[in-house]
């Protein structure tokens, strides 16, 4: 079966662990243009973009895990939280030692003023991003999709205790050591990546997808050649098809290279 869709995850699966893109990945994409080549991440759409100027317009984006896609700057889709259930969430997230919300819009992120080291840590995954005192009436002006929580000292694991009585809407998923997502439950990459299958008429046998931690599972389920990568998440391993090799080995572009 011919691929003619393959999904990346960017942290931990497309970037090395020094957040390096792999020097041949944008020749690849100039090289392959009957393939929809999918940039999935829990990243701001904009900081996506930067990382890919020569060829921005030829990739699609899923935005914030799955909040968001958007193609050659217009947005295609969005996931929209209820204003009530974000004001919760906050009221929650305020009570939690070491945790910083950041609310993510279609405009903007917005966060309240933090200390330099989670400001910086921030800053990596959001190119848009406004700080303001206050936080809740300032994000209700954007299309609000998702709450990141930054844990503090990569405590975001022992935080998800925190979140197991949300309302049964919302899903608390755990995206890295330090990351915490909140979002409808409704909100995954594998729906978003599911709506772009559907747009260009790609069936899940002709899609392949790359991830490595655990908010990459319904994408990797929802592409018939799921890839996790060796230096994956063990409960990601044991629903992927196959393994490639990690980040740092060029995992994801040997296989890309093996569609040549």
């Amino acid at each position: 079966m011919e691929i003619r869709l393959a999904a990346m995850d960017m942290d931990g699966t497309l970037l090395d662990s020094q957040k390096r893109l792999p020097a041949d990945f944008m020749d690849w994409v100039k090289r392959h243009p009957e393939i929809k080549t999918v940039i999935a991440s829990g990243r701001q759409y904009y900081t996506l973009v930067k990382d890919f100027i020569p060829v921005k317009d030829r990739l699609i984006y899923i935005a914030e895990n799955g909040g968001f896609v958007f193609e050659k700057g217009e947005m295609l889709y969005s996931n929209e939280m209820n204003k009530e259930d974000i004001l919760e969430c906050l009221k929650l997230v305020d009570t939690i030692k070491g945790l910083t919300p950041i609310l993510c819009g279609a405009e903007s992120a917005y966060m309240r003023p933090a200390k330099e080291h989670i400001l910086r840590e921030v800053s990596v995954y959001y190119d848009h991003l406004q700080e303001t005192e206050n936080l809740y009436d300032t994000a209700m002006r954007d299309v609000i999709v998702k709450i990141a929580v930054f844990a503090d000292e990569k405590a975001a694991e022992a935080s998800m205790k925190h979140f197991k009585d949300i309302k049964p809407h919302l899903a608390a998923v755990l995206s890295g050591d330090s990351w915490i997502d909140i979002s409808n439950c409704t909100v995954n990459k594998g729906i978003a990546v599911d709506f772009i299958q559907k747009k260009y008429g790609i069936e899940r046998s002709q899609s392949m997808a790359f991830g490595d931690y655990l908010n990459d599972a319904e994408l990797l389920r929802n592409c018939g050649e799921s890839y996790c990568m060796k230096n994956g998440h063990p409960d990601l391993k044991t629903s992927a098809k196959h393994i490639a090799d990690s980040n740092d080995d060029n995992g994801v572009m040997k296989v890309l290279y093996s569609l040549d």
